[in-house]
């Protein structure tokens, strides 16, 4: 009956018979919400450190693809580079080969013109030595 009318008043005595002011039921609860509110707090803990260590995997990961992408930026160019320099060569020797053939077919009218006089030499040649 003691605790009845302590209960009334509000106090309660726990498992050790310790007076309390809340009820034992609701003290039980505290309880276990402050142990469940500290895994929770734990497991946040360790969700961070795990989210952190992604987080720095991710930034690594985004710093080798930057450096990837400046690499073959850099490697396209130079290839642009010397697609163009081959370009500059073709022409210059594609030049060249136009000037050779037009020296070549000054040099074959030439020797036409020169086998011609030749032939005209000796066709004179031979009508002098018959003369004589």
């Amino acid at each position: 009956m003691a605790k009845d009318t302590l209960a009334e008043a509000g106090f309660y005595f726990d498992e050790l018979n310790k007076l309390r002011v809340l009820e034992p039921d609701i003290s039980q609860k505290t309880s276990e919400l402050k142990e469940e509110c500290k895994e929770f707090v734990d497991k946040i803990g360790q969700f961070q450190k795990i989210v952190g260590g992604l987080i720095e995997m991710v930034d690594e990961l985004a710093k080798e693809a930057e450096t990837e992408k400046m690499r073959a930026i850099g490697a396209r160019n130079l290839l642009k580079s010397v697609t163009k320099q081959r370009e500059a060569q073709q022409q210059q020797l594609q030049a060249l080969i136009a000037e050779k053939k037009m020296q070549l077919e000054r040099y074959r009218i030439e020797y036409e013109s020169l086998s011609k006089v030749e032939s005209e030499q000796n066709e004179f040649i031979d009508q002098f030595i018959l003369q004589k």
